[in-house]
């Protein structure tokens, strides 16, 4: 079940019941989800363990090892009670383990508080744009996303082929992917996060006597 910022399909008891407050996007299983990513951006990730072909811990670490798609929060459903199970469940990379049988309730506030952390980074860097870029980040293939970006806008400050076309393809990631993660973390697109980026080089620069 993917939380969705526009369009919804519920088939599901679980999705339904969260209708009011989200849109939602539902798969079988975890190849099928992957699918729908590559054309729908979500705000967040609720998946069972448990699925056929792709079960849950394989699709969230296909979820933490694509940059398009590594912000994304990830909450993981299952079963299994023993602690062997809840370390690889959390080695993979969710950022909530909630075990079975659970309380709508529940889930809801463990939603409601990751969209709530995500937004809280969003409004951190669009009020202290100045901040280092990685402060957004919350998993490290994320920072080291933001790191590499910073990295190369600063490397091509003077650069006049820098663009969105010229960072996707150095970071490896689709010109649409990267607008969605890039609005997804920072709330701006990738054009404004290349001005505000050259203009904290350009404002080291001229603190240093060198711009």
């Amino acid at each position: 079940m993917c939380v969705k910022k526009e369009g919804a399909h519920f088939d599901t008891p679980s999705s339904s019941s969260l209708a009011d407050k989200y849109s939602i996007l539902t798969a079988e299983d975890g190849i099928e989800a992957l699918n729908k990513l590559k054309e729908n951006e979500v705000t967040l990730i609720v998946s069972d363990w448990m699925m056929p072909r792709m079960d849950g811990v394989e699709f969230c670490k296909a979820i933490r090892t694509n940059q398009a798609t590594s912000h994304i929060p990830f909450i993981l459903l299952t079963a299994k009670t023993d602690t062997n199970s809840k370390i690889e469940g959390m080695d993979c990379g969710a950022d909530a383990y909630i075990e079975k049988p659970f309380s709508m309730q529940y889930l809801e506030a463990c939603i409601k508080n990751l969209v709530d952390l995500r937004n809280l980074l969003r409004q951190k860097f669009s009020k202290m744009p100045l901040v280092p870029l990685n402060s957004i980040a919350n998993n490290s293939m994320d920072d080291k996303f933001l790191t590499r970006m910073n990295e190369i806008i600063e490397e091509n400050f003077s650069n006049p082929e820098l663009s969105v076309d010229f960072l996707a393809e150095k970071l490896c990631i689709s010109r649409s992917g990267l607008f969605a993660k890039i609005k997804t973390l920072a709330n701006i697109t990738p054009n404004e996060l290349i001005q505000v980026v050259r203009l904290k080089k350009a404002a080291i620069l001229l603190a240093e006597n060198k711009y």
